[in-house]
């Protein structure tokens, strides 16, 4: 629906093709400039930065887009930007955890959680983003204690998804948890009576961790114009509500109003780390975790 609203606004049509991030890269990599490519569209600053380091994409310099988007929610070169942002919090069991006892991400690590945490597998990029952005601010070796305290508050293996997370703290088998908003937007519209509640972490601190979902030019773009003017309507107002409605994800552009579902869940600081540091340290964030023994 986003590219047709586009078309009917600019005669421009859109052709897409949708596929995991990897093979998207290899493609474009493979194709080089033979691409037919113009835009990269994904979820994961990770991803990006790591697009944008293997040379896939181009700077871009747009007033419209650096107006838009928050300059910690796009590549200080400019070859991506975010559309849209997912902010990963604290989901709890409101008849397990007493107001007050939630502070930060940090936090979770003390003894007072021993068996009451449910974590998401590190395997996938959304803990490995968090703990990366944690390395930035603590450095490593506050973070690995961090990350050591959590694997030793566990109440049970490592759950393959945010909602079987999320399943596991509304069934009483963990008291809290951390997953990605629109998780806990789809769960409880399917299940409204689950108690599952938000906890925006860090709030004295640096900070609600985000990520984005975001695109860049392509290195050999044929149609360049064309293209930044599709980023540049991609971060206006009308585009963002049908960009991050839809996904239950926060509007990148400040200036747009929040969809009310996701307005409901309160307002919170983001972190205002740059957030392709999560592409920066996902390899020492990755390793740091299997260290900790975070599976």
């Amino acid at each position: 629906p986003l590219f047709d609203a586009y078309t009917k606004e600019t005669g421009v049509e859109v052709k897409f093709i949708t596929d995991k991030e990897g093979p998207l890269m290899a493609r474009l990599k493979a194709e080089g400039r033979n691409t037919p490519a113009d835009v990269l569209l994904t979820v994961d600053a990770g991803n990006l930065w790591q697009a944008a380091r293997e040379d896939l994409l181009k700077p871009v310099d747009s007033r419209v887009l650096k107006a838009n988007i928050p300059a910690h929610l796009r590549d200080p070169g400019n070859e991506w930007f975010g559309l849209s942002v997912r902010a990963r919090t604290v989901v709890y069991n409101p008849n397990k955890v007493r107001a007050g006892e939630l502070t930060t991400y940090e936090d979770l690590a003390s003894p007072k959680w021993k068996g009451r945490l449910c974590l998401r597998t590190s395997k996938k990029v959304y803990n490995q983003s968090l703990v990366a952005m944690m390395i930035s601010e603590h450095g490593e070796e506050k973070t690995e204690q961090i990350v050591r305290g959590w694997v030793a508050n566990l109440a049970t293996d490592p759950l393959p998804d945010d909602t079987k997370a999320m399943e596991a703290v509304a069934a009483g088998l963990c008291d809290a948890t951390v997953v990605n908003t629109y998780y806990f937007g789809r769960l409880k519209e399917k299940k409204p009576n689950l108690p599952l509640a938000i906890f925006w972490p860090n709030q004295k601190g640096s900070g609600v961790h985000v990520n984005i979902s975001g695109a860049g030019v392509t290195k050999y773009a044929k149609n360049e114009r064309e293209a930044i003017k599709l980023l540049e309507w991609l971060s206006s107002s009308k585009a963002q509500n049908l960009f991050a409605d839809v996904n239950m994800e926060y509007p990148a552009n400040r200036s747009v109003m929040w969809d009310t579902t996701v307005a409901a869940w309160g307002n919170f600081r983001q972190n205002q780390i740059n957030v392709s540091e999560a592409g920066k340290l996902q390899v020492k964030s990755v390793m740091l975790m299997d260290r900790a023994g975070y599976k």
